[in-house]
């Protein structure tokens, strides 16, 4: 069974998923294509490799039109029929549904309002509805079964909204983190924002405060906008297999001759390095 571990030592946001998920191996191609069936104002996706306290890690933005800006509001429930109608595959719409449904019934909590009438300011900007189809679609492209994470640091002080100044966590983010397990920081920040609680709580299975018993395959960092001061702002992403038979793993080199087209007939030392040092050859 195939299996993703959402490692949250820095918190989570929906760009730092997508981020993370695409520097692990998630098809950006598939991604993108897909997502052009969302109809919505035209916006731009750019990828762009940053380091962060030392690890090189992958930054996604969503970069708007300036000719045409999106609409200020929209309502949870155009929200889920843009979704429904994109015809994306089943696993594709039931996670992104499950995520937003998570966001709009926190939000409809907090604001009072029945959830069809939720707002989505923030939510609702075009770049949280491409992170998180664009989140469920990373997640069909490298078919995880399967979701842990660890337990997730919200952070504290305040923050500047459309409402005003908000304490950190967000009410509908510590909202939708009831019953799970959220970890303490020391850093007046936002770690964890609507989005990232709205992917923790809607598609994980299971929480962990150490990695699952698995084979680790790939391994993806995605970066947050902000560098914190004294640890790397990234989301470090492990996609991976549970194995029946894990106690007696056995260890083949064979992946050394299929990723690079040939056997080690030069310079065997020259395959290792490059193993190590280009990740992800397919995506620089």
């Amino acid at each position: 069974m195939r299996i993703l571990y959402l490692d949250c030592f820095s918190g989570i946001s929906g760009d730092m998923t997508l981020g993370a998920l695409v520097d692990a191996g998630a098809d950006r191609t598939y991604i993108e294509e897909e997502l052009t069936k969302i109809k919505l104002e035209p916006y731009m996706l750019e990828w762009k490799r940053v380091v962060k306290r030392g690890i090189s890690a992958l930054k996604l933005d969503v970069i708007l039109d300036p000719e045409h800006p999106p609409k200020h509001h929209r309502h949870y429930s155009e929200i889920v029929q843009v979704i429904q109608q994109a015809g994306f595959n089943e696993r594709v719409t039931a996670l992104s549904l499950a995520i937003f449904e998570k966001i709009g019934i926190a939000e409809a909590k907090i604001h009072g309002i029945p959830v069809e009438k939720v707002h989505f300011h923030e939510v609702g900007a075009i770049d949280s509805i491409v992170d998180i189809v664009g989140v469920a679609l990373a997640i069909d492209s490298l078919q995880v079964e399967r979701i842990f994470s660890s337990p997730v640091p919200l952070g504290s002080g305040t923050i500047h909204i459309d409402h005003g100044i908000y304490p950190v966590p967000a009410p509908a983010t510590l909202e939708m983190m009831r019953g799970l397990p959220i970890a303490s920081t020391n850093y007046n920040l936002e770690m964890t924002t609507p989005t990232g609680a709205g992917i923790i709580s809607g598609i994980v299975d299971e929480f962990s405060k150490s990695f699952p018993p698995m084979i680790v395959d790939t391994i993806g960092y995605g970066a947050g906008t902000r560098d914190l001061p004294n640890q790397p702002n990234v989301l470090r992403v492990v996609v991976g297999k549970v194995d029946p038979y894990i106690g007696k793993w056995q260890v083949s080199h064979e992946h050394l001759v299929h990723e690079h087209g040939h056997g080690h007939t030069h310079d065997d030392h020259h395959h290792h390095q490059h193993e190590h040092s280009h990740t992800h050859p397919h995506h620089t």
